[in-house]
């Protein structure tokens, strides 16, 4: 299994950030992709991901919420980060237009500019994109055909909107929200319609702790090492053995992030 979307650099995962990763080794989870969100979380993410080469890789890029810092100088080191073995793909970013930690004109802005890099350095993009999906598309679309893979973490939306997606040949990434039997029935019906080429799983951790997950961890955060949980619902849902969703899955992420 690959958890494409983990946030290691998170101060949740200080004090045993490598007591994590070993547990994850340990669930069965091949690869880690350690997410940057600014600058500096993107340069922790590498220099965290050198640290278990071949294990965990990292991707540099600014969340939709740091936008209103970000400048040419931002880019300029994103860059520089970029040409890092350990950095696979730019992001994460996007939009965010349910909490506007940033202005809108800027967060757009800044999303374009990382397309434009990963377009000019020819790499994947790991984006967000919460109640924004029409600006979203939009600014993406001239992109896409630039850029050699796009995935969509943490996809929670309709199933219009999967269809918008997959029609741009987008990638999906798939949490824990799944889990959810609250908030996640209406994405237990859609994701049986991403193909098999196209899903890519993930934890978002710490955030997301799968709701149906028998382990009670404390502190109460999710973490790799239940990728596993998550991969076994979305099987379930799906129709698919745990065993066949995993091997579709890992064989996706590694053609992805070329790993």
């Amino acid at each position: 299994m690959i958890d494409i979307g983990v946030n290691l650099t998170d101060r949740q995962f200080t004090n045993d950030r490598a007591a994590v990763i070993a547990r994850a080794q340990q669930a069965g989870v091949s690869a880690l992709i350690l997410t940057g969100t600014n600058v500096a979380a993107s340069e922790q993410a590498a220099d965290c991901a050198a640290d278990y080469p071949k294990f965990c890789y990292s991707t540099a890029g600014i969340h939709p919420h740091d936008a209103k810092s970000a400048d040419e100088q931002s880019m300029n080191a994103l860059r520089a980060l970029a040409l890092r073995p350990e950095v696979v793909a730019i992001g994460e970013c996007g939009l965010d237009f349910n909490r506007d930690f940033s202005p809108r004109p800027q967060q757009e802005a800044v999303f374009e500019a990382q397309l434009a890099l990963a377009a000019e350095l020819q790499l994947p993009v790991f984006m967000h994109c919460r109640d924004a999906h029409s600006r979203f598309m939009a600014i993406l679309r001239p992109w896409r055909d630039k850029l050699p893979g796009a995935v969509l973490h943490c996809f929670t939306g309709s199933e219009a909107k999967l269809k918008d997606c997959l029609e741009l040949d987008l990638h999906i990434g798939i949490t824990g929200w799944i889990c959810d039997e609250r908030r996640g029935q209406e994405l237990q019906g859609l994701v049986s319609l991403i193909p098999a080429k196209r899903l890519m799983i993930e934890t978002d951790s710490p955030y997301l702790l799968p709701r149906d997950i028998n382990i009670k961890p404390k502190p109460k955060r999710n973490e790799p090492a239940f990728l596993g949980h998550i991969a076994q619902r979305i099987a379930t849902c799906r129709g698919e053995t745990p065993e066949q969703l995993i091997a579709e899955t890992l064989a996706t992420s590694r053609a992805f992030f070329r790993i």
